[in-house]
């Protein structure tokens, strides 16, 4: 039985933008009863100033704009396909990036993708996201992984082996700062007595946390600590082995009592015949990456994606 959701009807309202075309906020695409929304991230690239994309991102009617995290990439990095990896060190800060973003925008929702919290302290990480949210009027979606980067963890003195465990912990103490007026916590890797740490989110005292990964194991990470998931595309063989993965994740939470969560796929593939099919199989919200390096460029890469979101 899909899912009741409000039913929105704009119409198109022409607005420019550096002297070009473009659409003012769109109704979320549907699939038959399903409906899914459409965001951006951007994958590797600084080449553009997040102020200037958020605003082309709003104006073309993408529902969010997500940013990765990585704060270095040893020189040493090797990857499994044997991949160049030197592309990866090319981000913003996340926080950075979204503060600009929400600045200069009113509707679009802003996100990391994933922020890499086993790398962060917690104490901090929970008061830059509190501020964002608050200073963005309740736009910030929390996406949160442990990395695949085995060298540049350690080069944050991260083991690797016990990094879901402390990513757990830090999502745990975050949500206990963000919660609370005096926190504590006291964990394995995490510990300390009450504090007093404000502003608190704008959203009841917790941001949506949306937990990443593809692993056989991260179904149960999002019923400990997570409000959704954000698997990657690439990972699924089929749009139906993630149609049995989101049904059982969803069937889990209805046996715990927990709010059904959210599905968030990043890197879909810019094909409207795959976003309807993953909107048929549960999925929320498809993230399509982009990577052009200059703002020319990257106008012509919305432009070309926006037509995604029309019936």
């Amino acid at each position: 039985m899909p899912r009741e959701r409000a039913d929105f009807s704009y119409g198109l309202l022409r607005v420019r933008l550096a002297g070009r075309p473009v659409r003012a906020r769109l109704p979320r695409f549907r699939q038959g009863g399903q409906v899914v929304d459409l965001g951006i991230v951007v994958f590797n690239e600084y080449g553009v100033k997040p102020a200037h994309l958020a605003l082309a991102v709003e104006q073309r009617g993408f529902e969010s704009l997500f940013y990765p995290e990585h704060t270095h990439i040893p020189v040493a990095t090797t990857r499994a396909d044997d991949s160049p990896a030197r592309g990866y060190a090319g981000t913003y800060d996340p926080f950075v990036a979204l503060s600009a973003a929400a600045a200069v925008t009113t509707t679009l929702l802003v996100g990391t993708a994933v922020c890499l919290v086993t790398q962060r302290d917690p104490i901090i990480t929970a008061k830059e996201v509190a501020s964002i949210d608050l200073l963005s009027d309740g736009r910030f979606l929390f996406g949160v992984g442990a990395g695949w980067n085995r060298e540049e963890m350690r080069n944050h003195q991260v083991e690797p082996r016990t990094r879901m465990r402390y990513m757990a912990e830090q999502v745990h103490a975050m949500r206990a700062i963000w919660s609370q007026d005096e926190a504590e916590y006291h964990g394995r890797f995490i510990n300390f007595d009450p504090i007093w740490s404000w502003p608190k989110p704008i959203r009841g005292g917790a941001v949506p946390v949306l937990v990443g990964g593809n692993g056989p194991g991260t179904e149960a990470r999002v019923l400990a600590f997570g409000d959704g998931w954000m698997p990657q595309c690439g990972y699924f063989d089929t749009v139906d082995d993630a149609r049995t993965r989101i049904t059982d994740l969803r069937h889990r939470a209805a046996d715990l009592g927990r709010p059904e969560p959210s599905v968030t796929l990043f890197g879909v593939p810019h094909r409207r015949e795959l976003i309807d099919q993953f909107a048929d199989a549960g999925v929320d919200r498809c993230l399509l990456a982009v990577r052009e390096t200059t703002e020319t460029a990257m106008l012509d890469r919305l432009d070309e994606l926006a037509h995604l979101n029309r019936h």
